[in-house]
């Protein structure tokens, strides 16, 4: 599946493309911290993702920007089975931030999450990332109030997270058959 905002391709991940995207992690703490947590760094697990191991309405994107030169990879969006609500993951690479690609990336994922029927999207930061908060915010999230302890393992520490939800009004696409009537 691709997806294309007003400045942003969004697109599955191949081969070629993790060495590139290791080499964004790397050069990035922020980053180290998401590669801890899923499948990107590890070569087994970044193949899964790749060829489509996990499940169709739980879409993953690389983030590019397409330029007069070809596209450049810069960044991730996409989303992953939560406890009861998929969770959106989402990380722009330090060299393009502050230019609203995460806003943008966000947005373009929850206008196809609700295309593909889902009622309610969760979302998680780190205690004291406001940037992450502001996206969250400008995207619809509000604070659930919950926050728990989760173990970095870049880093071999817990730190405070902070959970955010989005609901839709009104789930469009799939309607009754999406994917919150299936059984997991």
């Amino acid at each position: 599946m691709f997806y294309r905002s007003e400045r942003l391709f969004l697109r599955p991940g191949w081969p070629e493309d993790r060495q590139e995207l290791l080499a964004r992690i790397e050069d990035d703490p922020s980053a180290r911290v998401l590669g801890a947590r899923s499948s990107l760094t590890d070569e087994v697990g970044f193949k899964d993702l790749l060829n489509g191991a996990h499940e169709r309405y739980l879409p993953f994107f690389l983030v590019t920007l397409p330029t007069a030169d070809g596209a450049r990879l810069i960044g991730c969006a996409g989303l992953a089975r939560g406890q009861a609500d998929p969770s959106l993951i989402f990380w722009i690479a330090r060299d393009y931030r502050g230019q609203g690609y995460a806003t943008e990336s966000v947005r373009a994922l929850l206008s196809l999450a609700n295309a593909l029927g889902h009622r309610r999207i969760v979302s998680y930061h780190g205690e004291g990332d406001e940037a992450s908060a502001r996206v969250l915010d400008k995207n619809g999230f509000r604070p659930t109030g919950e926050c728990m302890m989760d173990f970095v393992h870049a880093t071999d520490r817990t730190r405070p997270t902070l959970a955010y939800a989005r609901e839709f009004d009104v789930p469009h696409g799939l309607g009754s058959g999406g994917p919150d009537k299936r059984a997991a």
